[in-house]
């Protein structure tokens, strides 16, 4: 390869042959392949979003409904198995905060988190987060761990 046989890769560069708009001898001249009259023939036409030649658009006729929340507390659920799961690696000694939560990836330091009753608890732990079940409260004290609300 030398610069005598150097071009552009397959497909990079388009000529368009087509010059539009550039008066009556090009043959694209007058209305500029626009056609004649109406909104998309005009200068400054743009179609709004989701318009549809006037016909009721999709996302007005598609009905709405229900209610969104906008102060909803969302709270990370950590299941009493997957505690016991950690303990049995070595991963929980006998306390579980929100920091040791975050270590081990159940969930952020910023986040809310509540302790759901799914599985069996055998180790004694003390566990501080913001909620609790009643069935996971009473399997904590069960054991012999305490429940510290946040």
């Amino acid at each position: 390869m030398d610069l005598s046989n150097l071009k552009p890769a397959e497909g990079s560069v388009r000529k368009n042959s087509k010059r539009i708009g550039r008066g009556e001898g090009s043959g694209k001249g007058g209305t500029a392949t626009r056609g004649h009259k109406g909104a998309k023939s005009r200068s400054g036409y743009s179609k709004k979003i989701g318009f549809e030649g006037g016909q009721m658009p999709l996302q007005r006729r598609v009905p709405k409904f229900g209610f969104t929340n906008r102060n909803r507390k969302v709270y990370q659920g950590i299941n009493l198995d997957t505690l016991q799961a950690l303990v049995d690696e070595g991963r929980i000694k006998d306390t579980v905060d929100m920091d040791v939560l975050a270590e081990n990836g159940l969930a952020g330091r910023n986040e809310l988190v509540k302790i759901l009753g799914r599985g069996e608890l055998k180790a004694k732990l003390k566990i501080s987060v913001h909620k609790f079940t009643a069935s996971a409260k009473e399997a904590i004290e069960a054991a012999g761990g305490e429940v510290v609300t946040l």
